[in-house]
C-alpha cells in the first residue's frame, strides 16, 4: 500500500490512475498526472478516497467527479 500522507507527484500518479481505472473512464487519455499540482494534493486525496470507498457510481457521479478533477487540474 501507498503511503499517501505525503504530496507528491507520485502519490498523485497513484491516486489519478486509481481513480480513472475505478470510474473506467472514457477520457482516461485526457486525464494525466502531470497536470495536476502538489497545491491541490488534499482535494485530489479527497476525490481518491470517496471513489476508493465506493463499488459502483451513477453515470452522474461519474460526470461530476471528472468535472471536479477537471477543475483541479493546472
Amino acid at each position: 500500500m501507498t503511503n499517501l500522507n505525503e504530496p507528491t507527484a507520485e502519490n498523485i500518479e497513484f491516486m489519478i490512475e486509481a481513480i480513472k481505472s475505478k470510474l473506467r473512464m472514457a477520457t482516461a487519455a485526457a486525464m494525466q498526472a502531470s497536470h495536476f499540482s502538489t497545491a491541490r494534493y488534499e482535494d485530489i486525496k479527497e476525490i481518491y478516497e470517496i471513489v476508493s470507498s465506493k463499488e459502483n457510481f451513477s453515470i452522474s457521479e461519474v460526470e461530476a467527479l471528472v468535472s471536479e478533477l477537471g477543475q483541479l487540474r493546472n
